[in-house]
């Protein structure tokens, strides 16, 4: 029983993060203010084993910071900004704040979820593509982390 809360917490973080990126690709392609977006997911969807906290917290960190976190990993893409599909735009601005911000998340499960987002959503290789962007990213953003091998 003892791991059984990480596990749970892992789960209720995974929901969030599924709902965040259904919630910021709409932000990201409608334009629509983020309080409504937020109020329609909570309305619209159980939110019982959701990381309600972390669904807000991803919502608004990405949507407040989307130019930063675009330069943070723009110099690591191989295609303009523009370029990138709309799922892999919007969860590699996830993962780069989940990076930047998120310290108290491993990098490994950072990348593994936007990885397992973009097999769900996205194109048919966009998760190799997301995979090597936040790889190199996180190499960056958490040196001391990746170099311990943890």
């Amino acid at each position: 029983m003892a791991g059984h809360a990480p596990n749970l917490l892992a789960a209720r973080r995974r929901r969030a993060r599924h709902y965040a990126m259904q919630a910021l690709y709409q932000w990201y392609m409608a334009g629509a203010a983020l309080n409504v977006i937020e109020a329609e997911f909570r309305s619209d969807y159980d939110f019982d084993k959701v990381d309600g906290d972390y669904f807000h917290a991803l919502l608004h960190g990405v949507a407040a910071d989307a130019d930063g976190l675009d330069g943070a990993y723009a110099p690591l893409l191989d295609r303009a900004l523009d370029d990138l599909d709309p799922i892999e735009h919007t969860l590699l601005r996830m993962g780069t704040w989940e990076l930047r911000e998120r310290i108290d998340v491993p990098y490994k499960v950072v990348i593994n979820e936007a990885v397992a987002l973009a097999k769900k959503f996205g194109a048919t290789d966009g998760h190799k593509y997301i995979n090597g962007v936040l790889d190199k990213l996180a190499r960056e953003l958490r040196k001391v982390e990746v170099g311990a091998g943890a």
